[in-house]
């Protein structure tokens, strides 16, 4: 039987909307075919950048459409650092944000992070920019409150510190009040801010944008061009056939209502199964939640362990760029069914048990 993982941040098949996306694909080749399935412009498909730039309030030479909101960060790094610069980032943090980081040799510095995610208070200058997922993080699944957005929007403003602002998960909300971005917040100077339609349309698109001065996107469109002749015009034309039709919010609406019953039983199962002095963080959307396991779990062992049991994970210290995360674990929960999920906790559950009974937990 194939094991149970919790590792990738997945959506379901059953969120993907397959029919609908095909029928955007086919409409926008015999709509535009001339154009999307030649070589154009890198900064991407016009009328999406168009679409992108209305929806935010600002001009399509302030939109990059990107392969992904990953590519976006990539581009970033390469723009706004040389080696050995200092780039702050959420401690635990996203762990591609990491390798990024070590490809363009820059030190990571990682902001500790409470149950309300990192404190602006806690920030030393100078660097050469701050990453953050401020809404439903990967990997805590933490949101940062309004008035710690407001604290590094002025920071923004103030031109103290520029702001990467990746938010991929904010609309798959589960409960509670949508909070304003910390680009809304200092009205989009100072900061720049990354969006992906992966974990809410088709992560196989590859569709993702960055906004930001008009300046800075055209050294990014430069670097690009370097990097690639051309995007993927047929992936983000069928993209913005998709919203243009109407169907991005309410395929958001039906992706939220399916995974939350997944979070649901993730919590409920962690409250019946794991030991006593295992805590964990409590989204109200996205994809993950963060657990940690009593104080001395080792757990890369207990991942060797969970592994032989059925159920796999991926352990906190790969979301530190050096020590950190060693009793604690990212657990997604988007893929798999509200069955596995409590099989899985269940299969995780006995695992931790077994090894804080033994020698290996310290």
């Amino acid at each position: 039987m194939a094991p149970i993982s919790f590792a990738r941040g997945l959506p379901a098949p059953e969120c993907l909307p397959v029919e609908e996306l095909a029928d955007c694909a086919r409409a926008a080749v015999e709509r535009d075919g001339t154009t999307i399935l030649n070589y154009g412009p890198v900064a991407g498909y016009q009328p999406l950048r168009e679409w992108v730039a209305e929806r935010h309030g600002v001009e399509p030479s302030q939109v990059l459409v990107t392969n992904g909101s990953l590519q976006g960060l990539s581009l970033l790094a390469g723009v706004l650092t040389k080696p050995g610069d200092r780039v702050l980032l959420e401690g635990p943090t996203y762990d591609r944000a990491l390798h990024i980081s070590a490809r363009h040799q820059v030190e990571p510095v990682p902001l500790a992070m409470d149950e309300d995610g990192l404190d602006p208070a806690e920030i030393e200058l100078p660097a050469a920019f701050l990453y953050t997922i401020p809404t439903f993080q990967n990997p805590s699944g933490r949101t940062l409150p309004r008035e710690r957005r407001q604290a590094l929007a002025e920071l923004a403003r103030e031109g103290k510190l520029l702001v990467v602002e990746d938010d991929p998960y904010s609309l798959v909300r589960y409960e509670g009040e949508r909070l304003p971005s910390i680009y809304q917040l200092a009205e989009g100077q100072g900061v720049v801010y990354s969006f992906s339609f992966s974990k809410i349309a088709a992560p196989g698109l590859r569709v993702g944008y960055l906004i930001g001065p008009a300046d800075l996107i055209a050294k990014l469109d430069g670097l690009a061009v370097q990097t690639y002749l051309a995007p993927s015009f047929l992936a983000q034309a069928t993209i913005h056939e998709f919203v243009s039709r109407g169907r991005l919010e309410p395929n958001i609406e039906r992706v939220a209502g399916l995974l939350k019953g997944r979070r649901d039983a993730m919590l409920e199962a962690f409250e019946q199964e794991l030991p006593e002095g295992t805590t964990w963080s409590t989204p109200n959307g996205g994809y993950f939640t963060w657990v940690d396991f009593p104080e001395g779990t080792d757990s890369a062992k207990l991942l060797d362990l969970a592994t032989e049991r059925g159920v796999t994970f991926v352990k906190g210290s790969d979301f530190y760029p050096r020590e950190g995360g060693e009793s604690s674990a990212r657990l997604a929960f988007s893929f798999v069914s509200t069955d596995e999920i409590r099989d899985g906790v269940r299969l995780l559950a006995a695992a931790t048990e077994e090894l804080l009974a033994s020698p290996m937990a310290v």
